[in-house]
């Protein structure tokens, strides 16, 4: 019996690493991203909660 374990050769396993460390990068920076974006959507929260509650009772005071 014939085994291919290790067949790979150099160039194949450091693109594969290569790879790896650039996708978690990328999922570094999105996750920067996203945090700075809830950053901003937190300090607007209470603005946001209170459009809501705007429409909400425009709606049920059949005005919108």
């Amino acid at each position: 019996m014939i085994d291919s374990r290790g067949d790979m050769d150099v160039e194949g396993l450091l693109r594969i690493v290569l790879v790896l460390v650039i996708l978690l990068l990328v999922l570094e920076v999105l996750g920067e991203v996203f945090g700075l974006l809830f950053g901003i959507l937190e300090f607007l929260q209470p603005l946001i909660l209170l459009a809501v509650a705007a429409l909400l009772v425009l709606w049920l005071a059949d005005r919108l």
